[in-house]
């Protein structure tokens, strides 16, 4: 056996990326190489270490990036180089994933794999458009099959009549092919106007579903423009659609929502939205670039026996503050004497993370103004207060702070920079949400002022909608407190009903 690698052949499953396993989640943070189709979801692309080496080896119709006998080839090399490989398959390795051929060379290249099981596409895209594959009032048998055959055959391998026969069909692969198949079933004895399906992008926020019969579903999903990927389902149990349909019934079902947080910040609020059936493009207009300057650091985290309090206005204050006190031998015993100010709960949680509970935060209102007066209101005359934050922060707290008599030991620790995005975005969004000034600003960077008025905003509080108006941006929707929670209430109320008119200005 060469080398000391091995493969890790593992189901990403059907696009929601909560329905990856924990093992296959583990297994993506091991990863030193990761080989990986069209289907996978950035959320769980995003799992693998930042080192990890990527290669795209997905297919579409009529566009493979590299063969068969490319990856299999590709697998084998990386793995007796003695890397780690995580293969990243849509669905489950073992069905129509052609697992079953690359475990085969692996085995013959005599190098070790583990297979990962996924939840397969059709059980999944089946169930979260309301229809169950069995029924023991509807079908007692379910039978899954492809409609994409090998190209050298002539004649299909399908048999027809057998497959007429069965209670539940569910067929991926089969758009191209979708009128012949239904074509095929009903000239097999199979009733004209039995019920069928078909469910584009199952289990994602992009998810659309046609309902017909095998007689005009072909018709109906043309005019739906229904392409791939989509699992073609017939049997009664796609009645049950109209009892059983959950997903498509979510508020935000259909909505197409911008998040434009930081990379490390948006899993919250994206995730919020996505319970709310929303299909969300995280895309940060902003990354936190930390700043580098040592004697500066030391000279501020030497002194802090003489502050009275340290003030925390983000969780990236937070988190790079934290790092740093680490990093020059202090830990949280060395801020035992400092009363600790944050400006909302976002950045108290993000403080509570580290065993750090904050003696300060305004009631209501999340913002400088608010931080500022409810620290003068403790007496701040003599007070020394440190104030680690971003370089380009909104001078109101240390104004307010020097104004009520503090000596304010203003630490820059990062900046906030744009950052390139992999690809465009795939259309207008319905809503972009902006968590600060900072993410108006950096969307400006991207949007041509031209364009600005197409992406309506939900704004987290009154200071960033004001920089969004500034930039051309309209507000739609203002979150009644500068809480991430807040801002999801205001989005659902925003987009719940489909007929809303234009946003407000």
């Amino acid at each position: 056996m060469s080398g000391n690698g091995i493969v890790y052949l593992v189901g990403a499953g059907p696009g929601a990326p909560g329905l990856m396993t924990l093992r296959g989640a583990e297994l993506m943070r091991r990863a030193e190489v990761l080989v990986y189709d069209y289907l996978a979801a950035p959320e769980i692309m995003d799992l693998a270490p930042e080192n990890c080496r990527r290669i795209y080896v997905g297919k579409r119709a009529g566009h493979h990036a590299r063969s068969q006998e490319e990856i299999n080839r590709l697998l084998v090399g990386e793995a007796r180089s003695g890397r780690v490989v995580v293969r990243l398959k849509g669905g489950d390795p073992y069905v129509f994933g052609r697992g079953g051929e690359e475990a085969q060379e692996l085995y013959k290249a005599g190098v070790v794999f583990e297979v990962v099981p996924g939840v397969s596409s059709a059980v999944a895209a089946a169930a979260y458009a309301g229809i169950p594959l069995t029924h023991r009032d509807y079908s007692s048998q379910a039978v899954l099959v492809t409609g994409q055959e090998r190209p050298d055959k002539e004649e299909s391998a399908h048999d027809w009549a057998a497959l007429a026969k069965m209670g539940t069909i569910a067929m991926v692969m089969g758009v191209k092919n979708l009128g012949r198949i239904c074509r095929s079933l009903a000239s097999a004895g199979r009733p004209a106007d039995s019920p069928a399906a078909l469910i584009q992008w199952g289990t994602t926020g992009r998810q659309k579903t046609v309902v017909g019969c095998l007689a005009d579903l072909p018709q109906k999903a043309e005019a739906a423009r229904i392409g791939p990927p989509a699992l073609f389902v017939a049997g009664e149990v796609v009645a049950l659609r109209e009892q059983l349909n959950w997903f498509e019934r979510r508020p935000l079902f259909g909505r197409r929502i911008l998040v434009t947080r930081s990379r490390e910040q948006a899993s919250r609020l994206s995730e919020a939205l996505q319970e709310l059936g929303a299909e969300v493009w995280e895309r940060p207009t902003i990354a936190i670039e930390a700043l580098d300057d040592p004697r500066y650091f030391k000279t501020a985290l030497g002194r802090l026996a003489d502050y009275h309090w340290l003030v925390l206005t983000s969780p990236n204050a937070v988190e790079l503050f934290m790092k740093i006190t680490w990093r020059e031998g202090l830990d949280a015993r060395s801020l035992a004497g400092l009363k600790i100010a944050v400006i909302g709960p976002g950045t108290a949680e993000a403080l509570k993370a580290h065993g750090l509970r904050a003696d300060l935060m305004p009631e209501k209102e999340y913002v400088g103004e608010a931080l500022a007066a409810a620290l003068a209101k403790t007496g701040l005359s003599g007070k020394k207060v440190l104030l680690p934050r971003a370089l380009e922060g909104r001078d109101v707290l240390p104004k307010g702070l020097a104004e009520a008599g503090a000596e304010i030991t203003d630490l820059a620790l990062y900046k906030t920079v744009n950052p390139v995005w992999p690809e465009p975005l795939p259309g207008r969004p319905d809503l972009v949400t902006f968590t600060s000034s900072s993410t108006a600003a950096g969307l400006a960077g991207l949007i041509p002022p031209e364009e600005r008025q197409n992406y309506p905003a939900a704004s987290i509080g009154p200071i960033t909608s004001e920089t969004a108006r500034s930039l051309g941006f309209p507000v739609a929707v203002e979150a009644e407190s500068s809480t991430i929670d807040s801002l999801v209430m205001a989005v659902a109320r925003r987009l719940h009903d489909r007929n809303c008119g234009p946003p407000a200005t």
